[in-house]
């Protein structure tokens, strides 16, 4: 035997597999800007377990704070060589421009998309004990007991916050805004009665509603909820009010195109897959994909619907 020609050979086998090697030791960090255990939490994290079996590295990396600023800038800031990837939505690629006196990102410069993953209509949900079972009796208290409601949200840019404000307007009516960092901690200030209402989705606030400490008092959408069948609409009730929650991924501008059409593709095998589908629905999610350039698309419908309408409420401008 050659031991020169089979030492040489292995050494070629082996600077061969380095790079694989090193590809699947790499991890890819989904920035989720919101906190552990609420919605999108749970259902990113149910994405990167799949994504995990595939070979990728993946893990979630919460960074809540200032409605998706936080998460936004450190992606944004981040190397553009798909390892670091934000869960954007509205608020972050659109919403927090209006609501802001200033960025530390540009959402219209400083990220290229990936995919749609997810959408599931608003709702808001509140306490059982209150003195009003559904949107229209809501609606009705408020007239008739101005400032008495607190509503919570997720965050001041996000589309749970501006419906329910664009619907206030809608009825005349107001309540009194507390944002918080994500829905996990405003359901707990909701079951804590420290707030009585809050917009919101179906995921963080299903294991309360199911168990009748939280009642859903209008569902955002032409169609009832799977989840809560006996959750009416507001057309239901007499309101013309739809808004549809989005979630999408977004890499730091200047990420290598074949970077983001490997995520693009894995990503989207795994919400193409009948039993991570049932999964999703289990926790109120319903998967969506496409190309980098369908979700383009989407975010300028949904910019040229939502803004013009923060625009119009003249809220004042907050400081990050």
């Amino acid at each position: 035997m050659n031991y020169r020609k089979l030492v040489a050979g292995l050494a070629l086998g082996a600077c061969a597999l380095a790079p694989a090697l090193v590809l699947a030791q790499q991890v890819t960090r989904i920035v989720v800007p919101f906190a552990a255990g609420g919605g999108t939490d749970q259902y990113c994290r149910i994405l990167a377990q799949e994504l995990n079996k595939q070979g990728l590295n993946v893990i979630i990396d919460n960074k809540p704070g200032a409605s998706g600023i936080v998460a936004a800038d450190h992606v944004a800031r981040s190397k553009p060589d798909g390892l670091t990837v934000l869960v954007s939505s509205l608020g972050t690629l659109a919403n927090n421009s209006v609501l802001y006196d200033k960025l530390p990102y540009d959402p219209a410069k400083d990220f290229a998309a990936v995919t749609q993953i997810a959408y599931q209509p608003a709702i808001v949900v509140g306490r059982a004990d209150l003195p009003y079972k559904n949107i229209k009796e809501m609606v009705a208290y408020a007239r008739q007991n101005p400032g008495k409601i607190n509503r919570g949200s997720p965050g001041a840019a996000i589309l749970t916050n501006l419906a329910p404000i664009a619907f206030e307007k809608q009825q005349g009516i107001s309540t009194l805004h507390v944002p918080f960092n994500g829905d996990t901690p405003a359901v707990q200030a909701l079951l804590g009665d420290q707030i009585d209402i809050h917009g919101t989705s179906i995921t963080g606030s299903l294991p309360y509603v199911k168990s009748g400490k939280l009642r859903v008092l209008g569902v955002m959408d032409a169609k009832r909820l799977p989840q809560v069948p006996d959750a009416p609409t507001f057309k239901e009730q007499g309101f013309d009010m739809e808004a549809t929650l989005w979630y999408s991924l977004s890499v730091p501008a200047g990420t290598p195109r074949p970077v983001i059409d490997r995520l693009n593709k894995a990503v989207n095998q795994v919400i193409a897959d009948p039993e991570f589908v049932a999964r999703a629905r289990a926790i109120g999610m319903e998967p969506r994909g496409g190309t980098p350039e369908d979700l383009d698309r989407f975010i300028k419908v949904e910019s040229d619907r939502w803004v013009p309408l923060l625009r119009s409420l003249n809220l004042p401008k907050q400081s990050h």
